[in-house]
């Protein structure tokens, strides 16, 4: 019996120790988000990225940044493998920029997910509600911030891609119970 007594606690601790550290991740593998700022994230894409294939396929656009290329697929890449479909990702983006620099308020509502998460925690429940608060919501801030932004340098985790320093965030919703089906939308302005 005495040694049950002794056996009890020491199995205890056996059963609560630290699990094995993570294997390491693939080469390939994007890396780990650890709650880096956006800018620290972009910083994290270094000119040795960029291959020669890539390079050689620039246009005259990408002369004056021969990291855009690469850039914009390592952003491709981190979408494919923390939300899914990057060219719905990029279209949306793309869609988003148009509207908000051209100032097509009707073009931005049809980007946007309902409802939407605003500043101050408050949502925005409807496209009326959004156009009647346009100017409070879409700011000279979010205007600079998305106007700034390239879709090769957003900022990737779990919870969606985000456009200057928070100020706008995309991400996907399942449409059917599979998740076969996706749509992606503008999900919080601030």
């Amino acid at each position: 019996m005495r040694t049950m007594a002794y056996l009890v606690p020491v199995l205890l601790l056996a059963a609560c120790s630290q699990p094995a550290p993570p294997p390491e991740p693939a080469a390939d593998a994007p890396p780990p988000m650890t709650g880096a700022t956006p800018a620290e994230a972009a910083a994290s894409t270094t000119p040795d990225a960029v291959a020669a294939p890539q390079a050689a396929a620039a246009t005259p656009a990408d002369a004056a940044n021969p990291a855009a290329p690469a850039a914009a697929d390592d952003a491709r890449a981190r979408i494919e493998t923390l939300l899914g479909d990057a060219a719905q990702y990029e279209k949306v983006f793309t869609a988003f920029k148009t509207a908000v620099v051209g100032g097509d308020r009707a073009a931005v509502v049809e980007e946007v997910r309902f409802p939407l998460n605003i500043s101050g925690g408050r949502k925005i429940t409807g496209p009326g509600e959004f156009q009647r608060n346009y100017e409070k919501i879409i700011t000279p801030a979010v205007v600079k911030a998305v106007s700034a932004q390239d879709f090769g340098t957003v900022f990737v985790n779990q919870q969606g891609v985000m456009i200057g320093d928070g100020q706008v965030w995309l991400n996907g919703q399942c449409l059917d119970k599979a998740c076969t089906r996706t749509e992606v939308k503008v999900i919080t302005i601030q």
